[in-house]
């Protein structure tokens, strides 16, 4: 089973619950914990893993073969990112606007156009309180990261319990993180704010086809509104993380909640099973 995790903006506790939700359930499955905030990943500060394979995460871009270009202007023609631009005498390549999708190199009557590897980030794997971890990171200065977050996903195996923490928003690396997943975790807090981006990000996961269900961090009097959404949208509240000073002075630190508060693993537990039974 494939649960990610996502909000409609950040802050609204998607590392908490993630990291919590893996270590909670590593004792009785096989699970992997993949952070696929690749801009700005964090679920290592808390799980502390043991990184034992490093690879670059590429992309492919053109190269232009000037011996067999006849400056057509038909790669042009079909980029669509305005990746390149034909001249009398040469062809002008702007690898950072390259999404890869190589219609450029197929299409190129003379195929004077081959096609190398970028390197835009980095994919480390490794080993945390009995949980397989997969982060990617996005280079700086690098403007996709929907291609490292599809490197990242590279890793799933099919064989547990694969949790995907995605980024905030609903932008393309929030699609492209959650696509795919069996259930979708949406995290919120009780503000006007929370309220308004998860509503974006619920229409996201509908569009998506993907069952989703709510937590509510930092629950507490003003839960209201949240709430009646949810029931308008019939959409499930599964948990409550309410608003407490030791949870938040436990997050600063990187301690993870389960691990601070031993008696929230059963919670996290029962949690996986509302998903399980919603899945079915």
């Amino acid at each position: 089973m494939i649960v990610s995790i996502a909000s409609g903006k950040g802050g609204t506790g998607k590392t908490l619950v993630a990291t919590s939700l893996a270590l909670a359930l590593a004792p009785q499955h096989k699970v992997q914990l993949l952070d696929c905030d690749v801009e700005e990943p964090n679920d290592h500060i808390f799980m502390k893993p043991v990184f034992e394979k490093k690879e670059a995460a590429t992309i492919p871009v053109p190269v232009i073969d000037e011996q067999k270009c006849t400056h057509c202007g038909k790669c042009s023609e079909v980029c669509v990112y305005n990746a390149l631009a034909v001249l009398k005498t040469m062809v002008m390549t702007f690898h950072e606007l390259c999404h890869g999708c190589g219609a450029c190199t197929y299409l190129c009557p003379e195929q004077a156009i081959r096609e190398e590897p970028r390197e835009i980030g980095t994919i480390e794997v490794g080993h945390a309180g009995g949980v397989e971890f997969v982060h990617g990171v996005l280079n700086v200065g690098e403007a996709m990261a929907p291609p490292v977050i599809r490197q990242v996903k590279q890793h799933i195996n099919g064989k547990g319990i694969s949790i995907i923490d995605a980024s905030p928003g609903t932008s393309c690396p929030v699609v492209e993180a959650i696509k795919e997943s069996d259930f979708c975790l949406l995290v919120t807090d009780p503000t006007p704010f929370g309220l308004h981006d998860l509503t974006l990000a619920a229409e996201v996961v509908r569009l998506l086809g993907i069952p989703c269900g709510v937590i509510i961090n930092r629950s507490g009097e003003n839960d209201t509104a949240t709430e009646e959404y949810c029931r308008q949208e019939s959409i499930p509240v599964l948990m409550k993380i309410p608003l407490d000073m030791e949870i938040a002075k436990l997050y600063s630190v990187g301690t993870p909640l389960v691990e601070g508060k031993p008696e929230w693993k059963e919670r996290f537990v029962e949690l996986m099973s509302s998903i399980e039974q919603a899945v079915k």
